[in-house]
């Protein structure tokens, strides 16, 4: 079982939201019309410090899981007896910079609707209306996020290449005693969903693995729409070309940003290069990129 995974019970299902007083930054929602999305409920009020630390959290969510099918909505439960003015709450969500739906519930319908008796509180519902997962206070952001991930179909984590935070390194032998060495890697015969390897002659540092010679590969197991990965040449105005497959083939209509129908690019800045973005439907599929020449500097997947 992969351990970075969340147990996501059926809780109940997601209640209506049509006890709102009012709605910004959106018509009033149903959850008729979140069906088909995955659906983060936070309840907050502007006033609440603790909720304010969250805000950073969850804005940055809404941002980068809105095209995989997340939709955040801030209910604004008052505490006080102000902030159930409604130009208060427009001017709040203005300057914190709240651009998802917010439902304004002064009359604390939809509080009571959930249920609920603490600010901040996250409900995450799945496509099917259905609470998977619940949240008071603060913190537990990291879990928080691989539920939105688990929900929207993006189960791979960020994965470092170097032996001080790599993971799930799936070469036969492992990183070994030759830390910061020349060696050759092979690719087991099958790699577990989450699970990379190195093909080559290459040297693992602390927070990357270098290719020293001739051709070399890195393949990983993922679940994503996304394959990112931060890459470099081996001085600044060289390049590395590279040809990236997917279970095995060229990715055409799959291709990232980065490279073209054919899986062909070239590394020659140090960024995080866009490889792969699937179409649905989501699927564990094979990542490979093979480096056509050496030198280039590997150092961290990320997944979208």
């Amino acid at each position: 079982m992969d351990a970075t995974r969340v147990d996501l019970p059926v809780e109940s299902r997601l209640p209506s939201f049509g006890g709102a007083t009012g709605w910004l930054n959106s018509p009033a929602l149903s959850a008729e019309d979140l069906g088909g999305k995955v659906v983060l409920v936070d309840f907050w009020t502007y006033t609440c410090i603790n909720w304010l630390r969250t805000l950073a959290y969850v804005r940055a969510w809404s941002e980068k899981y809105e095209d995989q099918g997340l939709v955040v909505v801030g209910v604004h439960t008052p505490e006080f007896p102000f902030e159930r003015d409604t130009d208060n709450i427009r001017l709040a969500v203005k300057d914190m910079r709240v651009a998802y739906p917010v439902a304004i519930d002064s009359d604390y319908a939809v509080w009571q609707a959930f249920a609920n008796n603490y600010w901040p509180a996250v409900y995450i519902a799945d496509t099917e209306g259905r609470i998977r997962y619940h949240h008071f206070g603060e913190g537990a952001y990291d879990e928080q996020e691989r539920v939105i991930q688990q929900l929207v179909g993006v189960e791979s984590p960020e994965t470092y290449l170097g032996y001080q935070q790599g993971e799930n390194f799936a070469s036969p032998g492992g990183v070994g005693v030759r830390r910061r060495s020349a060696r050759e890697y092979e690719p087991p015969d099958r790699l577990q969903l989450n699970h990379w390897a190195l093909a080559g002659n290459w040297t693992i540092e602390p927070g990357l693995s270098v290719l020293n010679d001739g051709d070399g590969s890195v393949s990983f197991r993922f679940h994503a729409r996304d394959v990112n990965l931060v890459m470099g040449p081996p001085e600044p105005g060289a390049s590395v070309p590279f040809r990236v497959l997917v279970d095995g083939e060229a990715p055409g209509a799959a291709h990232g940003s980065d490279v073209d129908e054919e899986g062909h690019g070239a590394v020659a800045q140090q960024r995080l290069h866009q490889l792969v973005r699937q179409p649905a439907p989501i699927e564990d599929r094979t990542f490979e990129i093979t480096f056509l020449a050496p030198g280039a500097e590997v150092y961290c997947f990320t997944f979208g």
